[in-house]
């Protein structure tokens, strides 16, 4: 059991953008280091020189930024630690825990079409293990392979898989060090966890076996064993594994697509982890109730139809001013009537499931004579509704309170004389003053309008 300070990690490769199953192992560790009042740490496993890019890293911290999953330290990067990562190679060579494996890559591969033949596991087979070193091949280059136990079993405290028992014969004796000299994962993430004061390592299930092979490092080397918390996959919402035909890309993307941060930490959190009946929460609540323990064994759904439900709720609770000023962010044509903008969210919100909507449906309070109306919308525009917009226009342009509730009690005397029903107007009405089929409330729409503008509109459809 580990004692002192939480300390959690992400320790995503740098070959691409953050995506959501890395995004939510990112807030996993960063909720559970937060709610035990730890520490939250980054470190970028850049040892693949050839595959690991600048615009990866950029795409990772963005995202991280974005979500609102803020480090304790600068990031790690983990080739800037290979001295360190040898030093404990040479250090296991020197206690026998490793030894020189001379093997040429053709030996390999016959042992593997060996293994292969006899339907068993394609493993090393030890033939380096107890040899002399003196028998090796003069100039013969060589890698360094960790000596695995081969018996006992090895066994792991999973903090949402249970215990999980691997029998140490499963395991082959791994590369440590490469023939060119450079460490391998299997060591530099040892190594770094140690030297980063890691106390959990939450992470993705399909790690559960190297979890083990690390436990051997570790009891090699006399380090204290960190926690594990191997967490089930992500699928489609057709149960497949996820992709990118179901949404599987960079956070960068979700963020372009009009949500908000804390709506993607909530369901993001709701991926595989559970309090209760509670499907829309706050960051504060998350933090305060997270915990292992709640995570399920089995894989969790992605649907994007569910993240939208999500995002509309939190865009209902979100203040109105710092909306008006994200929408504008997004759309820079509404910050001249950014203002106004805000005075309209209260009815913009309510439909909204993310920013674009928001700015689509604002995009009246910009818009220039004649507007354009969809073609969903100029259905509405028959000649009927025409002459009522004509014989509801006099009844407007005399009205002196150009209020919401003057205007909505006008408007409804309009319809009681005229023995209408507010359908037999409103669609009309809204495709006239906004050009959509669907906006805030009628009654929003003609009073956030000036009078002349909204007479004028109505002129140009008459």
């Amino acid at each position: 059991m580990v004692s002192g300070p939480v300390v959690t990690r992400f320790a995503p490769s740098p070959t691409g953008f953050l995506h959501i199953g890395g995004a939510r192992t990112a807030l996993f560790n960063w909720a559970f280091a937060r709610h035990h009042g730890g520490k939250f740490l980054l470190r970028i496993e850049d040892t693949d020189r050839a595959r690991s890019t600048d615009a990866a890293i950029d795409a990772i911290l963005d995202g991280m930024a974005w979500l609102g999953l803020d480090t304790d330290d600068t990031p790690v990067y983990q080739h800037k630690n290979a001295d360190r990562h040898i030093e404990i190679a040479q250090k296991l060579l020197a206690s026998g825990h490793a030894y020189k494996c001379y093997c040429t890559p053709e030996e390999i591969e016959s042992m593997r079409e060996t293994a292969r033949a006899a339907g068993k596991p394609l493993r090393y087979n030890g033939t380096w293990r107890d040899r002399d070193p003196t028998e090796a091949p003069d100039g013969r280059a060589y890698v360094v392979r960790f000596r695995a136990p081969k018996h006992g079993e090895i066994e792991i405290d999973d903090c949402v898989q249970g215990a999980v028992t691997i029998a140490n014969d499963q395991l082959d004796d791994l590369i440590i060090l490469r023939s060119d000299g450079t460490p391998t994962y299997m060591l530099s993430v040892v190594v770094d966890d140690h030297d980063m004061g890691v106390t959990h390592i939450i992470r993705g299930d399909d790690h559960l076996t190297n979890a083990a092979r690390q436990i051997q490092i570790y009891n090699a080397l006399g380090w204290q064993v960190p926690e594990f918390a191997h967490l089930p996959l992500i699928l489609g919402s057709d149960g497949v594994k996820l992709s990118k035909r179901h949404g599987s890309l960079g956070v960068d993307a979700y963020r372009d697509m009009g949500l908000l941060p804390e709506a993607m930490r909530n369901y993001l959190a709701r991926l595989g982890w559970s309090h209760g009946d509670d499907e829309i929460f706050t960051t504060e609540q998350l933090i305060t109730w997270f915990g292992l323990e709640a995570i399920g064994k089995s894989p969790a759904r992605f649907d994007m139809t569910k993240l939208e439900n999500v995002n509309g709720h939190h865009i209902r609770r979100h203040d109105d001013s710092a909306l008006a000023t994200l929408v504008c962010a997004n759309a820079p044509e509404l910050a001249p009537v950014q203002d106004a903008l805000e005075d309209a969210m209260p009815a913009l919100k309510e439909r909204a499931k993310n920013l674009h909507e928001i700015a689509d449906m604002g995009g009246f309070l910009i818009s220039t004579r004649p507007i354009d109306i969809t073609e969903k919308a100029a259905k509405s525009l028959t000649p009927d509704t025409r002459g009522r917009l004509a014989a509801l226009h006099p009844r407007l342009e005399t009205l002196n309170n150009w209020e919401k509730a003057a205007i909505e009690t006008e408007i409804r005397a309009f319809l009681n004389d005229y023995d209408l029903k507010l359908g037999d107007i409103a669609p009309a009405l809204r495709a006239a003053l906004t050009g959509l089929s669907v906006s805030p409330s009628i009654f929003d729409v003609v009073a956030l309008l000036d009078k002349a503008e909204v007479l004028g509109r109505l002129k140009d459809q008459i």
